[in-house]
């Protein structure tokens, strides 16, 4: 439930796709600083709710605030990684960093800064030698790494991750989550993170919230500890699938 020290929050929040119910009483409280997994099967509504989240969905019902106040648009100091890069191909991977910085104006103002904390960026990912690099002339993996770094350069509080390992492989996965993990740290960001996959959320996170049924509510919230995968797999079996149909 909602409490004086959460920075995000969701109450009695609803969605509908034309005349489809997606998402139904859905309850959620984060506290700054916090870890959450966001998991369920595939199509119960996770990036659904990502977005309204992120304040760039507006539910049907309920309400999203932030630290207190009414959410009516895009949420600030909250970014979103997505499961593709979508980096600008023509422009080098130093520019796409550059992205933010350019649309908030900052960019015009003063670009030795803005220019030296992208590169900054860059190097902190293991991409410094690469900056004058194309996206095609870069790995997937890189690619995300570019991506992690454009979505940190507006020094977000919030990071919002949607599925963003998919298209990976098991060792740049557990690289790029490890990145992640360590730059949330470093930067005290809110990390929420919606997948399928068990080992995502207990590298990520330190609580799990299944989403379930349809419409979608929150059947599950888990508080994980040590051996976070071991224990998501006690609780909630071997796939989120079948857990959100069981919940169902």
């Amino acid at each position: 439930m909602p409490s004086s020290r959460s920075l995000l929050t969701l109450q009695g929040v609803a969605y509908r796709y034309g005349a489809s119910p997606i998402l139904d009483a859905v309850d959620l409280a984060v506290a700054p600083g916090e870890r959450v997994g966001i998991l369920g099967r595939s199509g119960v509504g996770k990036s659904t709710l990502l977005q309204i989240l992120a304040g760039l969905a507006a539910p049907s019902a309920g309400r999203v605030r932030l630290a207190g106040a009414a959410v009516t648009g895009p949420v600030p100091g909250c970014t979103v990684m997505f499961q593709r890069p979508a980096l600008l191909p023509w422009a080098s991977i130093l520019d796409n960093v550059l992205l933010p910085a350019r649309l908030a104006g900052r960019l015009g103002r003063d670009r030795a800064r803005c220019t030296a904390e992208a590169q900054n960026l860059l190097d902190n990912l293991g991409l410094g030698e690469r900056a004058s690099a194309k996206p095609h002339q870069l790995s997937g993996g890189q690619q995300q790494r570019v991506a992690l770094a454009r979505a940190l350069a507006s020094a977000p509080r919030i990071l919002l991750l949607d599925e963003p390992f998919s298209a990976l492989d098991p060792e740049m996965r557990a690289s790029l989550r490890a990145d992640v993990l360590r730059l949330a740290h470093e930067r005290g960001l809110t990390l929420i993170i919606v997948t399928h996959d068990l080992a995502d959320v207990a590298a990520l996170a330190e609580r799990a919230v299944l989403l379930g049924g349809r419409p979608a509510r929150v059947v599950a919230d888990i508080p994980l500890g040590v051996d976070a995968e071991a224990e998501l797999r006690r609780r909630l079996g071997p796939s989120p699938d079948q857990t959100g149909r069981a919940a169902a």
